[in-house]
């Protein structure tokens, strides 16, 4: 009787995993459709390409990690048995992608927001992306993700990601003359701010992944015991 409880309830839960991953997808799907529209509407009302456009989208943090979230998100709700699914839903990826995701959040709230006034649409959009994916996201990986697997060297392992879009960053920036933040403007601060910002950036995405690895031993630890 208890294993047949212990099934039932997992099956719950993975229905309810699916479901509520389906909801998050759509909205995140959602977002990046608008945000792509509204970037290429503003890069053509400046005489440049469409191309220009979904560069300029695709150049951004926050849209990088809302495309990597909402595309584990639908893998979750919608591909339960493919090798897609497989991958994001291994504990090490769910917990980089709450890293990352949790850190475009703080970084636009404490950072970015007060720098403009969004309106309409574009207000709509970036609530989402910023602030209602990566609490969608972080409260789906406390609720759903098994615990008690992640190991400490992944806080650093995660930091490929952020190293790589930095790198990308700058040569971009170094080609077309733009940058996509402030606080990365090497035609403002010049590179040995960038650098030194940059360095912070990594620092902070280091930290906040120890502190995902702590919570899932924690969790993983408590579980087992209860078991």
């Amino acid at each position: 009787m208890n294993a047949d409880v212990e099934t039932g309830t997992r099956r719950g839960l993975g229905r309810a995993r699916r479901l509520y991953c389906l909801v998050a997808a759509t909205l995140a799907w959602f977002a990046l459709v608008a945000q792509l529209f509204l970037t290429t509407a503003t890069v053509v009302a400046q005489e440049r390409s469409v191309l220009a456009g979904v560069i300029t989208f695709l150049s951004f943090f926050t849209i990088l990690t809302n495309l990597l979230t909402a595309a584990a998100l639908t893998g979750s709700a919608t591909l339960a048995d493919s090798r897609l699914s497989g991958f994001f839903d291994r504990p090490a990826t769910q917990g980089a992608i709450a890293t990352y995701i949790t850190v475009v959040g703080i970084v636009y709230s404490l950072l970015l927001r007060q720098l403009w006034q969004p309106q309409g649409l574009q207000l709509l959009v970036d609530s989402i992306l910023h602030d209602v994916i990566p609490i969608a996201f972080v409260i789906q990986w406390f609720v759903f993700v098994p615990k008690g697997q992640l190991q400490w060297r992944h806080a650093l392992m995660w930091l490929s990601y952020p190293f790589v879009y930095v790198v990308y960053s700058l040569l971009r920036g170094a080609v077309s003359g733009r940058y996509p933040y402030p606080f990365s403007d090497v035609s403002v601060l010049g590179y040995p701010k960038v650098f030194e910002n940059t360095a912070m950036l990594l620092v902070g995405f280091f930290v906040l992944g120890l502190v995902f690895v702590a919570v899932d031993r924690f969790l993983g630890a408590r579980r087992r015991s209860a078991g």
